[in-house]
């Protein structure tokens, strides 16, 4: 445990009860363990938003090669052809209302 042996970690818990009294050394370790906490709760939401970065960024970059491919340009061509159709044939009805 952090290269601190049994006698080295006792020696550390009795200066810290000379220093600071009994009575306060359950409030400093509630403290300290709620201050771990919040710690690692920010770590996480750091990690939690790099990873969502990251898939926007793989998303993108997919779309991007595709889009070079020339995929996308048939796929945009092609449905730009289906609005052409669909407004040709739905413009005489909408004119008749």
């Amino acid at each position: 445990m952090f290269g601190i042996g049994g006698g080295e970690l006792f020696f550390v818990i009795l200066i810290v009860l000379m220093l600071f009294g009994s009575d306060k050394v359950p409030e400093m370790a509630r403290t300290l363990g709620k201050g771990m906490k919040q710690l690692k709760n920010a770590t996480n939401d750091i990690k939690t938003e790099i990873h969502k970065t990251a898939e926007v960024e793989d998303i993108k970059k997919t779309i991007k090669d595709i889009g070079n491919d020339g995929v996308g340009k048939d796929m945009a061509d092609e449905v730009n052809k289906i609005k052409e159709d669909i407004e040709d044939i739905s413009g005489p009805v909408k004119r008749m209302r």
